[in-house]
């Protein structure tokens, strides 16, 4: 599967965003999927994480209370509602598929990901 990030803009502190995250191929039901993020001179981040029906989320510390992460199998699209952004939000954000289909493992670590997709630019203004 193939995926495409969009969704991303500049926005103020205090603002909202959805990102999409748009896969190709008829596999991406079968997938548990993530959203990552990446500051300049930063490594890349965890921010969220879903099962593949969509009924289990995962959210980093960071991010939870304001982000949700959701997807439409039917549509080959998972998103990312972000509400109430910060400047500390500002990152090149990421999609990416984990390597366990069945259970949450280690979902933190970027390297259980794989099918990066290119990333969509999240700059919030303070």
């Amino acid at each position: 599967v193939q995926l495409q990030a969009s969704g991303g803009g500049l926005v103020q502190a205090g603002g909202s965003l959805r990102l999409s995250c748009a896969a190709s191929g008829r596999t991406f039901g079968e997938k548990r999927m993530g959203w990552f993020r990446q500051a300049p001179g930063a490594q890349r981040e965890y921010v969220a994480s879903i099962s593949r029906s969509g009924g289990s989320t995962y959210y980093a510390d960071s991010v939870k209370g304001r982000f949700t992460i959701s997807r439409d199998n039917a549509k080959n699209t998972m998103y990312l509602q972000m509400n109430n952004l910060k400047p500390e939000d500002t990152a090149v954000y990421y999609c990416a598929a984990h390597r366990n289909p069945y259970q949450a493992m280690d979902d933190a670590n970027p390297s259980m990901y794989y099918n990066w997709g290119m990333g969509t630019q999240v700059t919030v203004s303070s």
